[in-house]
């Protein structure tokens, strides 16, 4: 036995060269390969949004208003939808048309536009009913009246003689200040000082001031504060909320001297005040006619306080007052109450009537009224 390996026997020829080149194509196929330049601006772009945080949409993702909300965001949707159901069910007036037909435009019918010249008829009763404390103007005219100093519009001013512009609009203004505080004026109602009104008028027409003063601290038959202010006693009766109804126009003209060196103001003025006694829920009303001329004078030709008022004239009528009773107060009459003061001999009037001049000395008469 010989001491050497046998020889071992050589590969073909073909198989080795399919090995080669088989071993070739492997070795390309894993070779990392050079991106190329739209590759390389497409990963740099990618890299920069994600720096910056910004995740971009997949193509196939749906726009986003065609996206279904989900879990939460549908419980919150409806959620809201419950609400606004609700809100509309409480009050359907919401909805433009109140298509539900709600009754509050019954309780608060359209407001009458101002007032702009003497009306040719009294105004037409309004449906017949009870005022009550959430309802004190039911069955009124005035329902559709302006609520307070809203009801006071003041017309353009103009230059009138040597007045200019501006002290016109000077006279205006102070009028209505006097009217707001002598009228509406919660302290003034009840009895107290109305300094503002006060404080529009000269000091240097010192009888006029002085009549005044005497009639707020000590009220009597000659010296009447109701000529001027709308009082009620406190400890008698109480306003029904915060709203008196208000009707009227204010005008202005060349004063009545031969200089034309003044404007005179006319104001012509309704209110109608809701009240109750403290122990009853029943309502009255009681309506005050007022009637005030105030006169800016040019202080460059009368001997005059600069922007202050002249009180010319001041008359007032008032519906549903008690007669007789000269203590500074006006006295409603409640219908379950027994009538107090002396008894009315007068005429019967319409309180809400502004066809009619107010003419001195009607503050004067006593008689009983159509309506309240």
């Amino acid at each position: 036995m010989s001491d050497q390996h046998p020889e071992e026997p050589a590969l073909p020829d073909d198989v080795w060269e399919r090995f080669a080149r088989d071993t070739e194509h492997d070795i390309r196929a894993s070779a990392p390969k050079e991106p190329s330049a739209r590759a390389r601006m497409v990963t740099q772009r990618l890299r920069q949004q994600d720096a910056q945080g910004v995740r971009p949409v997949g193509w196939r993702a749906p726009p986003a208003a065609a996206r279904r909300p989900r879990g939460r965001a549908w419980t919150v949707l409806g959620l809201l939808l419950a609400l606004a159901v609700a809100v509309v069910a409480m009050k359907p007036s919401l909805i433009p048309g109140d298509p539900f037909g709600d009754r509050s435009t019954a309780d608060s019918p359209a407001e009458l536009p101002a007032e702009t010249a003497r009306p040719s008829a009294p105004p037409s009763s309004a449906a017949p009913d009870t005022p009550t404390l959430d309802h004190p103007f039911a069955g009124s005219p005035a329902l559709r009246w302006a609520d307070g100093e809203s009801g006071i519009v003041l017309p353009p001013a103009e230059a009138v003689g040597s007045l200019t512009k501006a002290q016109v609009a000077t006279a205006l203004q102070e009028t209505k200040t006097l009217l707001v505080d002598a009228n509406l004026s919660p302290k003034t109602l009840l009895g107290g000082r109305p300094t503002a009104a006060l404080g529009v008028l000269d000091p240097k027409q010192s009888h006029v001031l002085a009549d005044l003063d005497r009639s707020l601290a000590a009220p009597g038959e000659k010296y009447d504060p109701l000529l001027l202010f709308s009082r009620f006693d406190p400890g008698e009766v109480r306003l029904v909320g915060k709203v008196v109804k208000v009707r009227g126009r204010i005008t202005f003209a060349r004063g009545e001297n031969a200089s034309a060196a003044s404007v005179r103001v006319h104001a012509d003025y309704t209110f109608v005040y809701p009240l109750s006694r403290a122990d009853s829920t029943e309502v009255a009303r009681t309506i005050v006619r007022r009637v005030v001329d105030t006169e800016l004078a040019d202080p460059a030709q009368y001997t005059v306080t600069p922007g202050r008022l002249q009180l010319v004239r001041y008359d007032e009528s008032a519906g549903n007052s008690a007669c007789g009773i000269h203590d500074g107060f006006l006295h409603p009459q409640f219908s379950s109450a027994t009538a107090t003061g002396a008894p009315a001999p007068g005429p019967t009037t319409d309180p809400y009537d502004r066809s009619r001049d107010l003419v001195q000395g009607d503050s004067r008469l006593c008689g009983t009224v159509s309506r309240t």
